[in-house]
């Protein structure tokens, strides 16, 4: 049976289209510009849409731990298959994140035991993150209009990510929208990953 060593995991998390997927693109590239092999996940909210499950303003607490471990699988078949760079669009609290945004915006209250049991569940993800990226809302840039979002939706997603990280104290870096900020992340990413390859 084939071992390989544990990969890298760089993760983010943010509200839509704050430049999650486009981040992890320009990771990516760099990386197999210097020969690392790298597998992304991600497309976890339309699989689930896929699958049956509610999304957006209507998430609940089933679609959040469809969310959760579809993305564990989906991190465990990249390293299967030997990636050295696991990129990992949406960590595991940015369900949790989007599940009391929907909440909220329908004005009801997630169950205690339920949420404690979710956070349970996407904590164990924490400790396999090298990089944790936290995208910031910059509602001057504008999103694509094929796209029918709720502003307000958006805005309680983004504070729910950043209350959740601030709370439980969680290791990450905010990226905004600027583009040195974006460049520092790649930056960041980049000589992480190297620097492993040369010790």
């Amino acid at each position: 049976m084939t071992s390989f060593p544990p990969p890298h995991r760089i993760a983010v998390l943010g509200t839509h289209s704050t430049g999650k997927t486009m981040l992890l693109r320009r990771i990516e590239m760099e990386l197999r510009g210097h020969g690392l092999t790298v597998a992304r996940t991600g497309r976890l909210g339309k699989r689930a849409a896929a699958a049956g499950l509610p999304k957006m303003q209507h998430h609940t607490v089933q679609s959040t731990e469809w969310v959760i471990a579809q993305g564990i699988i989906d991190e465990t078949n990249a390293t299967a298959q030997g990636a050295e760079v696991v990129l990992i669009d949406r960590a595991a609290h940015d369900a949790i994140a989007y599940l009391e945004a929907a909440m909220a915006h329908r004005a009801e209250t997630p169950p205690r035991l339920e949420r404690e049991r979710l956070l349970t569940l996407a904590s164990t993800q924490l400790p396999k993150y090298d990089l944790l990226f936290a995208t910031v809302l910059d509602e001057r840039v504008p999103v694509d209009t094929s796209h029918d979002y709720d502003a307000a939706f958006r805005r309680l997603v983004d504070d729910r990510v950043h209350r959740l990280l601030a709370n439980d104290s969680i290791p990450h870096q905010r990226v905004t929208s600027d583009p040195d900020s974006q460049a520092n992340a790649v930056e960041m990413a980049v000589q992480l990953c190297l620097k492993e390859e040369l010790v």
